[in-house]
């Protein structure tokens, strides 16, 4: 049987995606909070009826974090480039630490923990698509894991024609 995969040896290769092909919204945190806050965003589109947004994050190589968060919707992950870092926070105080490196897809209906996310040494793109019948997406949490904040489908998308 003939091989049609693209790729070396049978091997299927991992497209490249060139970051500077998307407009990008910077988001920063307070400097003297418990971690350092800073990522992109590229909003890629939308449904509102259907429920559901994709978008692109980027993490540097410097350890930007996106703010403490859990989600709460179905969530397709699919890391694109670099190293998605992400540090479960415990509710014992204890974290735990994944690494999802390029080409890994993770798939969760909502996470049991809040959790920080951010780039390995080169940074990371990461495509996540948010699957919401009510359209909240996932809930920001201070240190204590208290919910801070709800992001939905709408406030994503204000803040993205806002920019």
């Amino acid at each position: 049987m003939e091989d049609h995969r693209a790729g070396t040896k049978g091997e299927p290769t991992m497209p490249t995606i060139d970051p500077d092909a998307y407009d990008w919204l910077e988001i920063t945190g307070d400097p003297d909070g418990p971690y350092p806050v800073h990522h992109d965003i590229a909003v890629l589109g939308w449904d509102r009826d259907a429920g559901t947004i994709d978008l692109l994050i980027r993490f540097d190589d410097r350890g930007g974090h996106c703010q403490a968060h859990r989600h709460i919707s179905a969530t397709s992950v699919l890391v694109l480039a670099g190293e998605q870092h992400i540090e479960e926070l415990r509710p014992d105080g204890s974290r735990v630490h994944k690494v999802r490196a390029a080409g890994v897809h993770h798939l969760t209906a909502g996470d049991p923990y809040p959790h920080l996310e951010r780039g390995g040494p080169d940074g990371a793109v990461v495509f996540f698509s948010h699957h919401s019948p009510d359209g909240r997406l996932y809930e920001i949490v201070d240190e204590a894991g208290a919910v801070r904040a709800t992001v939905t489908i709408d406030s994503l998308i204000a803040m993205w024609e806002g920019r």
